[in-house]
């Protein structure tokens, strides 16, 4: 460890011409007992009891007394905990991983045919009178197959009160895996329609992803200490559908995918929260927009933890 501080003051004494002077963007000072070298993200101290090393947020220090040397690595909390009071905080590539369903608020005639014959569900998932009319229950989802991940490129907080209010937006893909419990298909056309399959399907899958842009205010309960800081956030987020296609296995037509829009909603408005104490974080969606352009309401809801809380 010595060694290492002898050969950085080897390389950078030559420059010091003065008690205090900067070189190249390093800033090299000395008194009568210590050298110090520092630069934008490190720092070499020498003193006649320790040596210290820091980069970034890793200090490294040997206590040397006579013949022993002592090394230890530590964080340092300084460092680290500036890093939280900036004024404005970006991270990079944070994931999410949850679970989704939808919230059906569609009107059914599942006992009145002509009624459901009128209806505008009929256009999107027709049935003949022997078939009868269609249920909630043919939309069902398996709830712990039904997963939905989230992809942030950026998130980015801003200040706005000593840190304690924020506001913080990102961008990112939002994609939702719905897995029909029931034999129903998609068909795309000129009127996409959703029927009664005769095929028992093994999987049976509609996905969709949003690239999706999250307004929300935040707050931070203890900014000081962020390891232990509650932490709130509220607001709204907007998509954009980006891919959309179905997924069926069965043993009669094996693996089948189709990449269709299938009536879904181009744009999307949700409600989205947060809560966490320190890296730990759960996060939620609901829908304001239904999955659909027309025919059926239903509005697709996440709720999940943060995987990776970004660097």
């Amino acid at each position: 460890m010595k060694q290492w501080i002898s050969y950085a003051l080897v390389l950078l004494l030559p420059a010091i011409s003065a008690k205090s002077q900067v070189h190249q963007g390093i800033t090299v000072q000395a008194s009568k007992d210590t050298v110090s070298v520092r630069a934008s993200l490190a720092e070499v101290k020498s003193n006649p009891g320790h040596d210290t090393i820091r980069v970034g947020g890793i200090m490294i220090i040997n206590n040397h007394d006579g013949e022993r040397d002592n090394t230890r690595i530590i964080r340092d909390k300084e460092y680290r905990n500036a890093r939280y009071r900036r004024n404005v905080r970006t991270q990079w590539f944070i994931l999410d991983l949850g679970l989704d369903n939808y919230a059906d608020k569609t009107i059914y005639y599942p006992n009145n045919y002509p009624a459901y014959a009128a209806s505008p569900v009929y256009n999107i998932a027709p049935r003949t009178a022997a078939q009868g009319a269609v249920t909630a229950s043919e939309f069902t989802l398996i709830p712990q197959k039904s997963v939905n991940v989230n992809i942030w490129i950026f998130m980015q907080r801003i200040n706005l009160i000593k840190h304690v209010l924020n506001f913080q937006y990102g961008f990112g893909a939002e994609m939702y895996n719905f897995r029909y419990q029931n034999n129903i298909t998609y068909v795309a056309g000129y009127q996409p329609t959703i029927i009664r399959d005769s095929v028992n399907f093994r999987k049976n899958k509609l996905f969709a992803e949003y690239l999706t842009i999250p307004l929300m205010l935040n707050i931070s309960t203890d900014p000081e200490h962020p390891h232990k800081s509650v932490d709130l956030g509220f607001g709204v987020s907007g998509g954009l559908l980006f891919k959309s296609r179905t997924k069926q296995i069965s043993e009669l037509r094996g693996k089948v995918k189709h990449n269709e829009v299938f009536n879904l909603n181009t744009y999307r408005l949700a409600l989205v929260g947060e809560i966490g104490i320190g890296s730990l974080k759960f996060y939620g969606s609901y829908s304001l927009s239904p999955l659909h352009q027309n025919d059926l309401e239903q509005y697709p809801f996440s709720i999940g933890i943060r995987l990776l809380d970004g660097f």
